[in-house]
């Protein structure tokens, strides 16, 4: 499986056919093969890959020694993408947009932005209650019990709590377009984050 980071720049439209298509720009690369992972000695066939060169100071020393074994400078993100054929890849070994092709299907993973704590409306789109008439019922989640049997709130119960931040994938994005010499790949309709958000980009599974 074919795969690349990158940072979410923004959204725009490209025009094509006579249409103007929402898209995403993603500075997508250029990433690193760190280490190789094989079957024999790992479990499992991956490759770690780099992105983003940072300062030494700014690495831990355990991974400050994988780049040192590895003979390329410290990177910011480390991330393992799974491969059928590890031998296809060398350690240095430089991964940019080129991977990919436009009109293929992608699937993108990122954060969504965090919402700290959100009432129930915010969070899961409650209607709430009346606003006139003295009502003291508004904003509120209303009723969460059940009677002497069973006598608990059921998991998964929608509640107020912590909103966003979580690790969300879309998928089957089209690419619109590649930009090879500035690293920058557009994919159809919307990703998840915020503008400088990290993304992976992988090859769709479900195509």
């Amino acid at each position: 499986m074919k795969g690349i980071l990158g940072r979410k720049v923004g959204m725009t439209r490209v025009y094509k056919d006579g249409k103007a298509i929402p898209v995403t720009v993603i500075k997508a690369g250029p990433c690193v093969v760190v280490q190789k992972k094989t079957e024999e000695k790992d479990g499992y066939k991956a490759i770690q890959v780099g992105f983003e060169e940072v300062k030494e100071y700014k690495v831990n020393k355990p991974k400050l020694g994988i780049f040192k074994k590895a003979g390329v400078k410290p990177m910011r993100v480390l991330k393992e993408f799974k491969v059928d054929d590890v031998d296809a890849y060398e350690i240095g070994q430089t991964i940019d947009v080129s991977i990919f092709e436009e009109g293929e299907k992608v699937d993108v993973t990122g954060w969504s932005k965090g919402r700290g704590y959100a009432g129930v409306i915010k969070r899961w789109n409650f209607g709430g209650g009346r606003k006139t008439h003295g009502s003291k019922f508004h904003r509120a989640l209303g009723s969460t019990g059940n009677h002497t049997e069973p006598a608990k709130v059921f998991k998964g119960k929608k509640m107020f709590g912590h909103y966003g931040n979580e690790r969300i994938t879309v998928l089957n994005s089209e690419v619109v377009k590649i930009d090879k010499e500035n690293n920058l790949i557009a994919v159809k309709g919307g990703v998840p984050g915020a503008r400088g958000g990290l993304l992976i980009i992988r090859e769709a599974i479900k195509k």
